[in-house]
């Protein structure tokens, strides 16, 4: 059985879906001699979040985005937590919602994800800083 673990800072991201597929891959390269086993990537933040979701259509982030804003609205007249912007609030929410990580299989050294997915880092606020990640990848 191998156990690997990194850390990575994330460059700053805009406020949207963005994949981050290629570069979790290449912040662990060891993943490589996993024959089975799993990949866990964990978000540091509680205002991002991480989800699996399609790949190639770019069209799906811009909607999740979109769709997100609707359903936790900025502003609520019943938020309490307002003293770090209009934004941080529903960025908790949604961060909530989706999660703080993502677990995958990983067979022969790849990530065995389907055909049109890839990893998301979930950026909820308008100005973040970069986001940390955890890094792990374990099996034989």
């Amino acid at each position: 059985m191998h156990f690997f673990q990194t850390e990575l800072q994330l460059k700053p991201y805009p406020r949207g879906f963005h994949l981050i597929t290629e570069t979790v891959l290449q912040a662990i390269p060891e993943i490589k001699i996993i024959h089975r086993g799993q990949l866990q990537v964990f978000i540091k933040h509680t205002s991002a979040s991480l989800s699996i979701n399609e790949n190639a259509d770019d069209t799906v982030r811009h909607d999740f985005e979109r769709h997100f804003n609707v359903m936790v609205p900025e502003n609520a007249p019943y938020y309490e937590h307002t003293y770090e912007g209009k934004d941080d609030m529903p960025a908790h929410i949604k961060s909530a919602l989706l999660g703080a990580s993502v677990q995958i299989p990983v067979t022969g050294g790849q990530l065995n994800l389907g055909i049109w997915q890839g990893i998301y880092l979930c950026e909820h606020r308008d100005h973040a800083s970069g986001r940390k990640l955890v890094i792990s990848v374990f099996g034989s």
